[in-house]
């Protein structure tokens, strides 16, 4: 994901187990170290397992011990056990992250094609997630970090390299870490551009249905006439009626 890359330059080293290390220990070359890999520029260290990958580089695999078959975490400082599962609960987060996104692309493409702010609303909200879950993956890593050159951690890492080792080595975050940081910016901007987005659809829908109002022609109820059986109906025949004797023949 993102790397830290390691130099050593070349120095009179008079220690035996130093010289010693040099054969045996791989934090006495230069590398990158990122996420998954640790991968070797210049130089290799003979006793590490290492494999070609996509970009001919010459790397190893960085062990999270999932699963820790033979229980090799058990001998393990707390600060060692505290570094470990940040550097695992990094990678899962990551991994939410892009789920995140990935259900972000198909909810903002069916709200493009459909215009419907329902479905841009439910993108802006899966970006803001991918952006909190990715900014709490970069905090887990600088976390990680930290652990690793200020506690001990384990004799590969800063705080129990030899005076020697720190006195001729230089470290600086590459390209991927930037990224990384700059990822996290860009899905905070997109997660507000969606939001205005779906405000101004909305906005749209409504006025289209003011407007649609003004064209529906009211219907009013009508009076019916209705024929009753064996009568022509009421209003065939206008009145004055009159209800008596006058008329015949009724009266003699």
């Amino acid at each position: 994901m993102f790397e830290i890359t390691y130099v050593t330059e070349n120095t009179d080293i008079n220690s035996q187990a130093i010289l010693e290390s040099l054969n045996t220990k791989y934090f006495f070359y230069t590398r990158t170290r990122g996420l998954f890999r640790i991968c070797y520029p210049k130089e290799r260290p003979p006793t590490v397992e290492i494999y070609l990958s996509p970009v001919e580089t010459h790397c190893s695999n960085v062990d999270y011990f999932i699963p820790d078959e033979n229980n090799e975490t058990k001998g393990l400082s707390d600060d060692a056990m505290n570094r470990l599962h940040m550097a695992r609960s990094t990678v899962a987060l990551f991994i939410v992250a892009f789920l995140s996104l990935f259900i972000a692309f198909w909810t903002g493409v069916v709200g493009c094609w459909k215009r419907s702010p329902g479905n841009i609303t439910a993108t802006a909200i899966l970006m803001l997630v991918t952006c909190l879950l990715a900014a709490g993956a970069m905090a887990l890593w600088h976390g990680v970090e930290f652990y690793e050159k200020e506690k001990v951690v384990g004799e590969e890492f800063y705080q129990q390299w030899p005076n020697v080792l720190k006195d001729n080595s230089s470290i600086w975050y590459d390209w991927s870490y930037i990224l990384a940081w700059l990822s996290v910016g860009v899905a905070f901007g997109s997660s507000v551009i969606f939001f205005s987005a779906a405000i101004c659809l909305s906005k749209e829908k409504r006025r289209e249905q003011q407007n649609n109002v003004q064209y529906i022609m009211p219907v009013y109820p009508q009076k019916q006439q209705y024929a009753y059986a064996g009568y022509p109906p009421p209003q065939a025949y206008p009145g004055p009626y009159y209800h008596g004797s006058q008329y015949g023949p009724y009266n003699y």
